[in-house]
């Protein structure tokens, strides 16, 4: 399974962005998914995940009410809808997957493949 991370980009607070996950390959082993990020100096931290119909998602509390997670699964993507952008979401995000043992998992270690990553910039 490979996965393509895309739609970053430099963006004013208070602005939107739209983040999408293009998954390739072996895509029918594919269950959860989830998108993650890392900010400079710290650690990769969960931000939102969602299970294989689409029906059960997550949200950090820092993005809850923000941001929103969607999947098409005929078309092998994955997007997080981000709103109300500030410049604590500055980061690298991250798509992620993994197997029937995903389901929606805010744990990074549920997730067995990973995308490159996309820069997200929030200028004050």
């Amino acid at each position: 399974v490979q996965l393509q991370a895309s739609g970053g980009g430099l963006v004013q607070a208070g602005g939107s962005l739209r983040l999408s996950c293009k998954s390739s390959g072996r895509t029918s082993v594919i269950y959860g998914m989830g998108w993650f990020r890392q900010a400079p100096g710290k650690e990769r931290e969960f931000v939102a995940a969602i299970n294989w119909k689409g029906d059960y998602t997550k949200y950090a509390d820092a993005v809850r009410g923000r941001f929103t997670i969607s999947r098409d699964n005929a078309k092998n993507t994955m997007d997080l809808q981000m709103n109300s952008l500030k410049s604590e979401d500055t980061a690298v995000y991250y798509c992620a997957s993994g197997g029937s043992s995903t389901r929606y998992s805010d744990y990074a270690g549920q997730y067995e493949w990973w995308g490159q990553g996309t820069l997200v910039t929030v200028s004050s």
